[in-house]
C-alpha cells in the first residue's frame, strides 16, 4: 500500500476507491491528502443489513478510526449487488439504511456519501436509450432502493462499458462509435436526440429507466469504465491501441465539462477502471487487463500519466504484488478538471470529472 500511494501522487491521482476495506490501505493513506472511497463487499451485506448494531461497529472500526487523518470520503455498499443472481438483493438496501443511520448517528453523513453501483444488468433493453426501463425482477429492489437515495441525496452510479457491448454486438455496434471516434452516431426515434459515442447512449439510457421509475431528477455517474489492452483470440477488440484511444479520448470528452445528450446541463463524471491489471482475477484474459498501470508500476500504455522510473539501469521499477481481490488494485481513477489540465483522482472503481 505504501508503495501504491507513492505511484498514485507520482500520477498525480488524488482520489481513490478500494472495493473493500483492507485497514493496511486506510494507514498508508494516513497523512497523505488523498480521498478515499472504501467499498463494503456484497458478503458482507447479510449481516449489516440484519444488525444495526454491526453496522456501526463496521463504520466505527473502518471509518471513524481513521478519520481525520484518512480523508474517507465515500462508502459503497456492495457492487453490482442486482440484476444478475439474487443472492444479495433482499440485503442491500438493509445495509444501505444501516450504514447511513450508523454514519448519521456519528455526525458523519454530511462527510461520508453512500453509494452502490449497478452493472447494465439491471436494465430490460437499452436501446434506443429513450426505450430503457429496469427489469422486471430488479424493480422491486430497485424502487424503494431510488427513494432512500433520493431522500439522502445519493447519485444512481452505473458502471458503463463500451467495450462489453462492442464485443456482445460486433455486428451492430461500429467500433469508432465506442473508441469516441468520427462516425455517423446513432440517432433515438422517439427523442430524435443525436449520439455520436457509446457511452453517452449507455448513460441517457439509465436516465430513461429513472424517469420510468418516477426518479427523472437523480443523477447518473459512470463508476466504472474503461477497455481491456490486451485478450483471448476471441478477444481482438482488447487491445492496447484500442485501450489508449478509448481512454484518451475520454479524457477529451469529460473535458469539455458537457452533459450527454438527454441532460446537456448535468456535467458527466466518470470513472475509469482500473489502475492496476489484476493478474489473479478469473475469467477471460481482458479481465486481467483493464489496469492504466501494470504490476511493476509503468504504464500499459500513455494517455499522460507517468508511471514508476528506475533510478538506474540496473534498477527494476517498483515491485506490487496484485492479487484477484486485492483492496489496492481495482483502484478507480478520477479525472478533476482543472485550468490548465487535469488532476487525476481516483476511484477503485475509476475516472470522475467534477467542477
Amino acid at each position: 500500500p505504501d508503495d501504491v500511494v507513492t505511484l498514485l501522487r507520482a500520477a498525480k491521482i488524488k482520489n481513490v476507491r478500494i472495493y473493500d476495506f483492507d485497514q493496511s490501505v486506510l494507514k498508508a493513506f494516513s497523512g497523505t491528502g488523498l480521498e478515499l472511497v472504501v467499498g463494503l463487499p456484497n458478503e458482507n451485506l447479510r449481516d449489516v443489513s440484519a444488525n444495526a448494531d454491526h453496522a456501526m461497529n463496521w463504520v466505527k472500526d473502518n471509518v471513524l478510526a481513521y478519520l481525520p487523518d484518512t480523508h474517507i470520503r465515500g462508502i459503497a455498499i456492495g457492487n453490482e449487488v442486482l440484476g444478475s443472481s439474487d443472492e444479495f438483493s433482499g440485503f442491500l438496501l438493509g445495509a444501505v439504511k444501516n450504514v447511513y443511520n450508523a454514519l448519521d448517528k456519528l455526525k458523519l453523513s454530511h462527510l461520508v456519501q453512500i453509494t452502490t453501483a449497478h452493472s447494465q444488468a439491471v436494465f430490460a433493453d437499452s436501446f434506443p436509450p429513450s426505450s430503457c426501463v429496469f427489469k422486471d425482477n430488479v424493480v422491486q429492489y430497485m424502487k424503494p432502493l431510488l427513494e432512500f437515495f433520493s431522500q439522502i441525496g445519493s447519485p444512481f452510479c452505473l458502471n458503463a462499458y463500451p467495450f462489453l457491448a462492442y464485443m456482445y454486438n460486433k455486428d451492430q455496434i461500429d467500433i469508432n462509435y465506442a473508441l469516441f471516434l468520427p462516425t455517423k452516431g446513432a440517432d433515438d426515434p422517439k427523442t430524435k436526440l443525436h449520439y455520436d459515442n457509446l457511452l453517452d447512449a449507455q448513460i441517457d439510457a439509465a436516465y430513461a429507466a429513472l424517469e420510468d421509475a418516477g426518479y427523472g431528477k437523480m443523477e447518473v455517474i459512470v463508476t466504472e469504465t474503461g477497455w481491456a489492452s490486451h485478450g483471448d483470440e476471441n478477444e481482438a477488440a482488447a487491445t492496447a491501441n484500442n485501450a489508449r484511444t478509448y481512454n484518451y479520448n475520454l479524457r477529451k470528452r469529460l473535458a469539455k465539462m458537457k452533459g450527454t445528450p438527454l441532460r446537456p446541463k448535468s456535467v458527466l463524471k466518470v470513472y475509469v477502471f482500473a489502475i492496476f491489471n489484476e493478474n489473479l482475477k478469473p475469467g477471460p484474459t481482458s479481465e486481467r487487463n483493464f489496469g492504466l498501470f501494470k504490476p511493476d508500476g509503468s504504464i500499459s500504455y500513455d494517455i499522460g500519466f507517468h508511471g514508476f522510473k528506475s533510478s538506474s539501469a540496473d534498477s527494476s521499477l517498483l515491485s506490487l504484488k496484485v492479487q484477484g481481490n486485492s483492496s489496492i488494485q481495482l483502484v478507480w481513477l478520477l479525472l478533476h478538471n482543472i485550468n490548465n489540465g487535469y488532476c487525476t483522482t481516483a476511484c477503485v472503481v475509476k475516472m470522475v470529472i467534477e467542477h
